[in-house]
């Protein structure tokens, strides 16, 4: 998707350890017609999935999620990754370890928010090591639902995080394809 390479290559920020720092459209401040432009895209790409729900995970996986399932008309939930008095119980969990933020949270999806016959698509910001994908997949295979499909914004695929989806024979769509981050500079698969 080349108007999200054009932003990733414009204010894209790469940092130590192989972390890209897009804050100023994806995660923290959120640019809406980006990711309304993104939405259609995935939506294209899963259009011929019957999909009844999206997935994904706080934070930064909810606005390209919440454009996608307008595109799609369907509802979207994201897992919580923090305790709340209002989520306590009926929850299907699974653990997921963040790279950036070197911490596992718990994260938490109420029970009565799936149903066994939903068909859905996960959506994510990032794909490095696939933990937040892997955990939205134990969720699923919990809840025994099909997933369709993953789209992920942006993927670094000489981390291993595509392995571990194609393993599965879940079809899997990333937008912008980064086959390195070098010396401080981003390089687009293709």
């Amino acid at each position: 998707m080349k108007l999200l390479e054009d932003r990733i290559r414009k204010e894209g920020i790469v940092l130590p350890h192989n972390v890209l720092k897009v804050d100023s459209f994806l995660n923290h401040q959120v640019d809406p017609q980006l990711m309304f432009e993104v939405g259609k895209e995935f939506a294209k790409r899963f259009a011929d999935k019957q999909i009844t729900k999206i997935l994904t995970v706080e934070s930064s996986g909810i606005a390209p999620a919440v454009m996608t399932g307008l595109a799609m008309q369907v509802p979207v939930i994201f897992a919580r990754k923090h305790k709340s008095l209002t989520l306590t119980d009926n929850l299907y969990t699974a653990d997921v370890y963040s790279y950036t933020k070197q911490t596992t949270n718990k994260i938490s999806i109420a029970k009565r928010f799936i149903e066994p016959n939903d068909s859905v698509l996960i959506i994510d910001d990032f794909l490095a090591n696939g933990q937040a994908v892997q955990g939205l997949l134990t969720i699923a295979d919990d809840a025994n639902i099909k997933v369709q499909g993953i789209g992920i914004v942006i993927e670094k695929t000489f981390q291993k995080g595509r392995t571990l989806i194609t393993k599965r024979n879940i079809q899997l769509e990333a937008l912008a394809q980064i086959s390195s981050l070098e010396n401080g500079e981003v390089q687009f698969l293709n």
